[in-house]
C-alpha cells in the first residue's frame, strides 16, 4: 500500500517534512557528518563508510523504495531548506497488526526549540489519517530523558522495558517501550 506522501512534502509552521530520496544525498551527508559525535550515544556504531556519499545514496534509494511500497515512511526534517533531522516509521506491518516503529533524530543546533515535537505531531497525523495505521511504537533508552519527555508530550504510553534491546554505540542497551494508539482508527 502506497502511503501517498505528497511529493512537495508537508509544511508545518517552521518546518518541511520531505520523503527521503536520493536527491537529498549531499544534504543528508552534511547533516550526518555535522552531527556524528552528537548522535553517537543514541545510535548503532557507525563506521566511516556509513558517511560516504555512495553509501548514503544506496540507503536513500532503499528508503524511497520502502516508502513507495508502503513498508516504511522515511522523512527528512528541513528548516530553511537544510536537513535538521529525520523521522522514520519503519517495520510497517498490515493485517491484524496495522503498526510500525518510530525512530527520530534532531541535530544538536536545533535541540530545545520544540522542533521535533512539531515535526512528529504532523508526521504522526499523516501516518494515522492517511496510512490508517492503528499503532505506533517508539522505544528509548532510560537515560534519554529528552525522548521520554517528547514521547509523553505526544501521548505515547509506557508499556514496559526490554533488556538488551538494541546494540547502541557498541553496547546492548535496555529500552523503555512505548506506544501510541490511533484515536481515530475505525477499530480503536
Amino acid at each position: 500500500m502506497n502511503p501517498h506522501f505528497p511529493t512537495q512534502g508537508i509544511a508545518t509552521p517552521r518546518l518541511t517534512l520531505q520523503a527521503a530520496d536520493p536527491s537529498h544525498a549531499r544534504a543528508l551527508q552534511a547533516y550526518l557528518v555535522r552531527n556524528r559525535v552528537f548522535l553517537q550515544p543514541w545510535e548503532p556504531t557507525r563506521d566511516d563508510d556509513f558517511f560516504e556519499l555512495d553509501a548514503i545514496i544506496l540507503r536513500l534509494e532503499t528508503m524511497a523504495e520502502k516508502t513507495a511500497n508502503g513498508e516504511a515512511l522515511h522523512l527528512l526534517i528541513l528548516r530553511d531548506d537544510h536537513i535538521i533531522g529525520t523521522c522514520n516509521f519503519s517495520n510497517i506491518v498490515r493485517g491484524a497488526f496495522q503498526a510500525c516503529h518510530l525512530g527520530y533524530a534532531l541535530c544538536e543546533s536545533a535541540q530545545g526549540q520544540g522542533l521535533m515535537h512539531e515535526a512528529l505531531t504532523t508526521a504522526i497525523a499523516h501516518v494515522f489519517e492517511n496510512m490508517k495505521l492503528h499503532r505506533i511504537m517508539a522505544n528509548y533508552r532510560p537515560e534519554n530523558t529528552r525522548s521520554e519527555r517528547l514521547l509523553t508530550r505526544l501521548g505515547f504510553e509506557r508499556e514496559g522495558e526490554a533488556r538488551a534491546y538494541l546494540k547502541i554505540n557498541g553496547v546492548w542497551a535496555d529500552h523503555v517501550l512505548t506506544s501510541l494508539i490511533n484515536p481515530g482508527h475505525p477499530d480503536a
